[in-house]
């Protein structure tokens, strides 16, 4: 064990510096709230970028896991097990999907939706039909393959040469995809709510038209609902509110409610292209990872917990609507359930990051989505007064902060 005193400024001394975390560094939580070293209290908007869905230290996923830790905590897929196979059980069940693969992040779930979809083309068409196409702002992970077929060059810079047959549409623009979508896609990968893009939803029309091609053309909908997944939106999963079935869909951050945990779900038509040997993972399918994520679900898809959210989005609107009649600040609110966006006006573009900080120094955690929105994405459960005294935080972050630029 170390002795060195364990500080925000060790980070800078110890770590990789792709990171530049906030100065404060968090040691406990419960509910909505966090407490800093310096037992400093913060009202969480964040909950780990989507990821506490229910919360920090959820009674009911600390008895489960505790449970299972006086169990097994890993086989290996060489063995499967009871957790994997429940949990398993439960998301076909409750989803479109006949299979599923775990794995333990967003960007695996998606590694592996992108890989099955090539190896389903190449077993059903051709190698030739190995073309992917996403769309500008989106995001889908950080492995080479998964941030080449994200639609944000900066996150490429560097570390070419990349992935091939990847190609990148407009979002919201059925026109200029018609353009892209050929004979050789095999398949077309989106977003629901745009996250790291901004917090854009997808136009209804538009999801339908981008199903119609690929039906026409013979490729597969990929949803990535690692960030709109499980209850996030107001629904299990964001593709229930349309009238559109992805073929694969990928899901993470809120499914294991903080316990990392990916999974990409698929039918029984895409399933069979990975066969014994094809793909795999070391600790894809832990033992404790689906026993936490199994209850997660349990406690998420309720109808009183997901009507819930569409309750707190319209609480967090009105409460931004009037931040905003106040101080101008805002050039549009947008999102579904609890993930909303809150878009600064021109003269504030591209300094997000001063809000974070500002609304930290007020005893509140937020998040951005690129350096000109405003991101929140709070538990499922949080309380409405935590809520109201969260955007009391930001108001006074706001007003501070607009005050020392005009002083300046």
């Amino acid at each position: 064990m170390s002795t060195t005193q364990v500080t925000r400024a060790l980070f800078d001394e110890v770590m990789v510096p792709n990171y530049n975390p906030q100065q404060m560094v968090p040691v406990r939580g419960e509910g909505s709230r966090v407490w800093d070293q310096d037992d400093n209290e913060y009202i969480d908007l964040t909950s780990g970028i989507a990821v506490t869905s229910l919360g920090h230290c959820h009674p009911a996923l600390v008895r489960v896991l505790k449970e299972q830790a006086d169990k097994v905590w890993h086989l290996s897929n060489v063995y499967t097990n009871e957790p994997a196979l429940a949990l398993a059980q439960d998301l076909t069940r409750e989803t479109f999907a006949d299979k599923v693969f775990f794995c333990n992040s967003g960007a695996e779930a998606n590694e592996a939706a992108f890989k099955l979809a090539r190896k389903y083309a190449s077993d059903h068409f051709s190698e030739e039909k190995n073309e992917i196409i996403s769309f500008v702002q989106s995001f889908h992970g950080r492995t080479l393959f998964t941030v080449t077929v994200g639609g944000q060059p900066k996150y490429c810079q560097g570390f070419k040469p990349v992935p091939g047959g990847i190609h990148h549409a407009p979002f919201n623009d059925l026109d200029a995809l018609k353009e892209l979508v050929s004979d050789n896609t095999c398949a077309i990968v989106m977003e629901p709510v745009q996250g790291e893009g901004g917090i854009i939803p997808a136009d209804p029309e538009f999801v339908r038209g981008v199903r119609e091609l690929c039906d026409q053309f013979n490729a597969l909908l990929i949803f990535d609902e690692v960030q709109t997944g499980m209850g996030r939106t107001g629904s299990l999963y964001a593709y229930m509110d349309t009238d559109v079935t992805p073929d694969i869909l990928t899901s993470a951050k809120g499914l294991g409610g903080g316990f990392p945990v990916g999974a990409m779900l698929t039918t029984d038509k895409v399933a069979p292209s990975f066969n014994v040997g094809t793909h795999g993972t070391t600790y894809g399918g832990n033992p404790l990872a689906c026993a936490v994520a199994g209850e997660v679900l349990r406690q998420i898809n309720r109808p009183e917990v997901l009507e819930g959210v569409v309750q707190k989005n319209a609480l967090f609107n009105a409460e931004l609507e009037a931040i905003n009649a106040k101080h101008h600040i805002f050039k549009e609110v947008r999102g579904k359930g609890l993930l909303i966006g809150a878009e600064l006006v021109d003269e504030w573009q591209g300094k997000a990051g001063q809000f974070l900080a500002a609304a930290r120094e007020q005893g509140l955690m937020i998040l951005m989505a690129g350096p000109n929105v405003l991101r929140f994405a709070p538990s499922l459960i949080i309380p409405d007064e935590d809520i109201r005294e969260g955007m009391a935080k930001l108001e006074q972050a706001i007003a501070q902060l607009l005050s020392t630029a005009e002083a300046d």
